[in-house]
Formats: C-alpha cells, structure tokens, sequence
C-alpha cells in the first residue's frame, strides 16, 4: 500500500492489523477462559494436596513432555514462515510450511500415545491419585485441541493449494496460525506445571 507525497514520490506504508478474524479472538479467549479455569482448579487442588503433586511430576516421563515442547514450538515458527510466506505471494512455500505444520502436530500425538502406553506400564492412570486425574485431564483436553488444530491448519492448507490466500487477503490462514499459537501457548503453560514444577 502506497502514500502519494507532494514532492511526487511514493512511500510505503505498513498496515497494522489483529491477525485473523474477531471470531477467532473470541473463540480463543473462550478456549483460553476454559484452560484457565482448570490451572485454577489444579493450583486449589495442589495445595489441599501438596504430598500428591510434589511427586507426582517426577513420575512422569519427561522427554516426552520435552520433545512435544521442542515440537510445538518449532510448528509455531513453521506455521509463522507459512503466514510470512503467503504475505510475499509465494504459495508453494505457504503449502511446504503447513505441511510441516501438520506433521509436527502428528508427531505430537504419536508421542503422546507412547507417553501414555509408557504411564500405564508404570501403574499411572487416572485412578492413580489426584494429580494423574488432573494430568490426564489437562494432557488429554489439550491433545483433542491438536487434533482440532491439525484439522484447521488440513483447511487452511487446502484453501491455500486452491488459492484462496494471496498477498493482500490471507485472513483465513492468520485465523488458522492465531489458534495454533492458542495450543502451542496452553502447552508451554501446562508443561511446567505438570512434568517439572512439583
């Protein structure tokens, strides 16, 4: 977008902008709301019961929750390329970066069902104590929220091979990316307080 100037130069100017729709904030704000609730309710919990989540962490396996860390990021940054790249016209880079999107979030799911396989060998379940029930419920409410994300950034993937995204209208893929930084965030925020913090 350019600016006439009166010497008859034209200067370029950013437009600044909320990325994705209203919608999307006020969905994510109401998943963020839900989350928030339940790190509420695990904080009461804690200290009704401190012996409990003092050790229940160090039960957990660790590089797991590590490596689906180290994963989730890396899907922010390639989700992050994908929106860049769609904003330099390039769709084929846009597609490449989804795609690498989607499979970190696949790899992310095939660890989380070897975490858990690995839980129920060690006795781990959620009639465990307390702390498992809140592990498994967190842990599990955000893995469908993956496989929600993977299925948004699936649509904003086909949207993008079909060419409905280009330089100047991309709101449905900064709506995909803005929820999958939603799930990437909630993890970062989980993954303390349930593998590391007891």
């Amino acid at each position: 977008m350019t600016t006439p100037v009166t010497n008859g130069q034209n200067i370029s100017t950013s437009r600044h902008h909320t990325p994705g729709n209203p919608a999307i904030w006020v969905f994510v704000l109401s998943e963020m709301s839900e989350f928030a609730f339940f790190f509420i309710v695990f904080m009461v919990v804690k200290l009704l019961h401190p012996e409990l989540f003092s050790t229940g962490p160090a039960q957990l396996n660790t590089l797991a929750g590590v490596a689906n860390t180290v994963l989730l990021i890396t899907s922010s940054w390639f989700v992050a390329n994908a929106v860049k790249a769609t904003q330099s016209g390039n769709r084929e880079q846009t597609m490449g970066w989804l795609t690498l999107t989607i499979a970190a979030g696949l790899l992310y799911c095939v660890i989380k069902y070897l975490e858990y396989r690995w839980n129920v060998e060690h006795g781990i379940t959620t009639r465990s104590n307390l702390f498992f029930a809140l592990y498994y419920y967190l842990a599990f409410n955000h893995l469908l929220h993956v496989l929600i994300g993977i299925c948004v950034i699936g649509w904003a993937l086909l949207q993008s091979w079909l060419g409905a995204y280009d330089s100047e209208e991309h709101q449905g893929l900064e709506s995909a990316a803005t929820y999958w930084h939603m799930i990437d965030l909630v993890w970062i925020l989980l993954f303390p307080m349930l593998y590391i913090v007891g």
